[in-house]
């Protein structure tokens, strides 16, 4: 069965995609958020040519025909746009079999672990402390990540002194047997990120994500090298040749793909069977509360080198406004820590149809 139609819904931040067979089967997706009006546009001008009359059982082939098509336009948009088809078909096929879309891709369901995941840079260590404590208290967290330094931060601290205060503030707040990771996105060199690496360690921090700019991968390993705790990094990486020369590099301990960065499940689970194959488990990047972070339950419940947790968000409508009103009813609750997927097929989500009115529409279909 071929695909017929393609749909796209978009605002600045978000896009949903819908994907049409030929028997009038329908299935929900999403191209990468951020940008997502131009990641739409790509969509429709340089994946829909190849996918619409594409067998929608074949989404390996698609997801190899596209970048080989569009050779000369490499990088991240390309990608973006692809997982926007591939995410809808894998609703379809869920909806047309009566089965969550982790069984489809071998997997099974099951609950998760979360950590609570901050994005706050502008936030002084007490206050930071303060919610953390509110989360364990409400939700049961165990695990929590916070940021340090400045992002892209050369060195740069926040402001002078906040990364030396938070660690320490953050551990005594929440007690010893919270598991405690940082995320310094980039802000570090060598000689830097180790001074702050032994800060971590000396506060019993597991997790120190993208200590040095991301793409300089000789300067992440040279940190991983030096520290006993885990380097981690992957989140803005979506070329697979990349990937496998970085963990073939032992550039990282825990590998962290985006499923919408990298353009859908099937290469986020390409990654995970490299990282598996070294010995490496994958705790992917899954920072707001679209279809990303339901995406990435999926994929941890279907990989077999799944990390201790899924990323959560912890930040509501007064950090990321337009986050709120994307589905009917949220897939997201947390209880005790924990996250299970939503009962039904596919994703097992209904997207707002007060939101896709609003939204900027596209259509690509075979004529």
């Amino acid at each position: 069965m071929k695909i017929k139609r393609i749909e796209t819904f978009s605002d600045l931040f978000v896009g949903f995609t819908r994907v049409t067979a030929e028997d009038g089967s329908e299935g929900w997706g999403q191209v990468s958020t951020y940008h997502s009006d131009l990641s739409s546009l790509i969509l429709h001008r340089q994946v829909a040519p190849y996918a619409l009359g594409h067998d929608i059982h074949d989404m390996a082939g698609l997801m190899t025909l596209v970048p080989e098509k569009e050779h000369k336009f490499p990088g991240s948009y390309i990608y973006r746009a692809m997982g926007g088809v591939e995410t809808a078909v894998w609703d379809l096929l869920g909806k047309m079999q009566g089965k969550p879309v982790c069984e489809l891709l071998g997997g099974h369901v099951k609950p998760l672990r979360a950590y609570a995941s901050s994005m706050k840079r502008d936030i002084t260590p007490k206050d930071e402390a303060r919610r953390m404590q509110e989360l364990q208290a409400r939700d049961g967290f165990t695990a929590f990540k916070f940021r340090v330094g400045a992002e892209c931060g050369r060195d740069q601290d926040e402001w002078e002194g906040r990364t030396e205060e938070i660690v320490p503030t953050l551990r005594k707040a929440l007690g010893d047997h919270a598991e405690l990771m940082v995320d310094a996105n980039s802000c570090y060199s060598p000689a830097r990120a180790i001074q702050v690496g032994r800060i971590l360690e000396a506060n019993g921090v597991a997790h120190f994500e993208e200590p040095c700019p991301y793409w300089e991968l000789d300067q992440t390993r040279e940190v991983r090298e030096a520290l006993s705790l885990d380097v981690t990094g992957g989140e803005q990486d979506c070329y697979l040749p990349m990937w496998k020369h970085m963990i073939e590099s032992k550039v990282v301990d825990i590998v962290q793909p985006d499923v919408c960065y990298m353009g859908g499940m099937l290469r986020s689970m390409q990654v995970a069977k490299m990282a598996h194959a070294a010995g490496l488990p994958c705790t992917p990047h899954s920072a707001n509360w679209s279809l990303v972070t339901l995406f990435t339950m999926h994929l941890l419940c279907a990989i077999p080198n799944p990390g201790k947790y899924l990323e959560f968000s912890i930040e509501g409508a007064d950090y990321y406004p337009w986050q709120e009103g994307l589905f009917v009813q949220s897939p997201y609750k947390i209880k005790e820590g924990m996250i299970s997927l939503p009962d039904g097929p596919g994703w097992g989500v209904e997207i707002n149809p007060d939101w896709l009115n609003r939204a900027t529409y596209q259509v690509s279909e075979v004529k």
